[in-house]
């Protein structure tokens, strides 16, 4: 037995009491350049671009509960980049391309598995729709692929193809770059490269309130004491209107319940994410072999982690209709996200109206797949008070001027 096989045995027998932790357990300082509040995927690779592409360490991460333990931790784990409009494309492929180099880039294997989303089409109408969203994709530089019913049938044999099929397969389309990666991974991956920098990461710190002077957010007053800063941010996906009522002003989100769920684990059947746009339900099977089955949000704001039974009763209908053979599997777990839907299902990444402080929110059902370049961009503005092109067009002002990016369509479901 070599001497990483017998460490890693003493660290599973003993209770993981040898193994070294992934991040420091940081105490706070008085104060830092920049304080995040929020440990979830956004806000720690916020920290880690603030260190490696800005050269700012003094930073802090905090987070109410665990890292993580937020949406990161509740989702499908689907990134993808097929969107309609340029300035959506340009933000999305920009993320997909930070995944597909993200292993190497914090020396921490993300699980990257692009095995292909694949989009159905049930109807002349879906198919006319997908001709249109694949068309715009390649305007955009983006490589989508129409398929035809056979196709799609080869690509996943496992759907019922048949002429009594209630949801009948016409065709559909696909973007071969998609997929998963594993989403705690993906934290701590983003948390271990943050810390090795400098960051401080503290988990288990709430943040109360905000510390304004002179109309200016200065600071945060938190749980364990007030802690100051010469900016502050906020990346708390579905709880950023509640941050945003304690800083005193109202953002156009509205938070609802994404709700997702796995079977017991069975041997490779699904080699690709499959998407039913028409009835809401996707579904992919993890590295475990659990089938992993996504549903549309709950049709009314909630904060509650585990969403409603109508919806769930609707998703697994929609999956056995799909593929029958599943109804023989046992549904082991059920979980929800809290996701910040605004108007236009589109991002805000930039300054508030409070000098000082800065928001990353609004991302609703594609949280997960934008965490690299949320990060990226989030950074950006928080280490030099302008906000990168690419958020630019995703600024809090544009619910003012009317100038929104309607990806209702694009981002409705299936993050």
């Amino acid at each position: 037995m070599n001497y990483s096989a017998w460490g890693l045995m003493r660290g599973a027998l003993s209770g993981h009491r040898y193994w070294p932790p992934a991040w420091r357990d940081a105490t706070p300082k008085s104060s830092y350049d920049v304080i995040i509040v929020g440990g979830g995927g956004h806000g720690l690779a916020a920290a880690y671009y603030l260190a490696k592409n800005h050269g700012i360490d003094s930073v802090a991460v905090l987070e109410r509960g665990w890292i993580g333990g937020g949406n990161t931790g509740r989702n499908t784990t689907i990134v993808r980049s097929n969107y309609l409009y340029p300035e959506s494309a340009r933000l999305y492929e920009f993320s997909l391309k930070l995944y597909e180099g993200l292993s190497q880039a914090l020396n921490f294997n993300i699980m990257l598995s692009q095995r292909g989303l694949v989009l159905l089409a049930h109807s002349r109408h879906d198919l006319d729709s997908m001709s249109r969203w694949a068309n715009a994709m390649r305007m955009n530089g983006i490589s989508a692929e129409l398929l035809t019913r056979d196709e799609v049938g080869a690509l996943a044999p496992a759907l019922d193809l048949s002429a009594q099929a209630r949801l009948p397969v016409l065709g559909g389309f696909i973007q071969r770059r998609a997929g998963t990666a594993r989403h705690d991974a993906v934290a701590w991956g983003y948390a271990r490269a943050a810390s090795a920098l400098g960051v401080d990461i503290i988990q288990n710190c709430e943040v109360r309130d905000f510390i304004k002077e002179h109309g200016r957010v200065v600071g945060v007053d938190t749980a364990g004491g007030r802690i100051r800063a010469q900016r502050v941010g906020i990346a708390a996906a579905g709880h950023s209107s509640v941050l945003a009522k304690l800083a005193g002003f109202r953002l156009p989100v509205t938070s609802y319940a994404l709700q997702a769920m796995v079977t017991e684990p069975i041997k490779p059947l699904l080699d690709t994410v499959i998407l039913s746009p028409a009835t809401g339900a996707y579904v992919s099977q993890s590295d475990k072999g659990e089938i992993v089955i996504g549903a549309m949000l709950d049709l009314f704001p909630s904060y509650a982690q585990r969403g409603s039974f109508a919806v769930k009763q609707a998703i697994l209908a929609a999956t056995l209709a799909l593929f029958p053979s599943f109804s023989r599997l046992q549904l082991m777990r059920q979980w929800a996200g809290i996701v910040d839907v605004v108007h236009d299902s589109s991002p805000i990444i930039g300054p508030t109206p409070l000098p000082g402080l800065y928001i990353n929110c609004g991302w609703g059902t594609g949280g997960f797949k934008a965490i690299p370049v949320g990060g990226w961009t989030f950074a950006h503005v928080l280490a030099t008070g302008k906000s990168h092109a690419l958020a630019e067009p995703f600024q809090l002002e544009r619910f003012i001027s009317g100038r929104l990016i309607d990806e209702a369509a694009a981002s409705g479901i299936a993050h």
